[in-house]
């Protein structure tokens, strides 16, 4: 059972990897950030659309890296569509948490989706491996700086 499962996050993640859901940039984004993980090379840009009302309507990303970094920010553009900022940075600090931390050490963040969490889990496994950490959240951590800014365009970097 746990090979299986094992399987298909394997296949989730080389499928979004190859076929990156939302590569490019929106027609009319308002919040950017750029993101460089100078470890592995990974480098990303995460363009945002928020409403006046807080509601990411569009996002969408560039740049190039390894299958988890782009499969990272393909599940997350998915998922972010719709959702309250205030909820976007919800699900950064759950995703981080799932990705660095023991289930019982995190923290709650505000309300999520927990479907959204559930699409996300493929994602977890990398916390067995430290060095694939920075692969998987430098979307987020991207997407994070994108919403941290003014509401223009901008070439921030993400910190981590």
């Amino acid at each position: 059972m746990f090979d299986d499962l094992r399987d298909l996050y394997q296949e989730v993640i080389l499928d979004h990897g190859r076929h990156p859901r939302n590569f490019g940039r929106p027609a009319a984004f308002n919040r950017t950030a750029r993101g460089d993980n100078p470890m592995c090379g990974d480098k990303i840009t995460v363009y945002l659309t928020v409403s006046d009302d807080g509601v990411i309507t569009d996002a969408g990303f560039d740049g190039r890296g390894c299958a988890i970094s782009q499969a990272s920010a393909s599940l997350m553009t998915e998922i972010l569509k719709g959702k309250p900022v205030a909820e976007a940075e919800a699900l950064f600090g759950r995703f981080h948490d799932m990705c660095t931390k023991d289930e019982d050490q995190w923290g709650t963040h505000g309300p999520v989706d927990e479907e959204a969490l559930d699409k996300l889990q493929v994602l977890s496994g990398v916390r067995e491996f430290p060095m694939r950490v920075k692969c998987a959240t430098l979307a987020w951590h991207t997407m994070h700086a994108a919403l941290q800014g003014d509401g223009k365009a901008s070439s921030e970097s993400a910190g981590f």
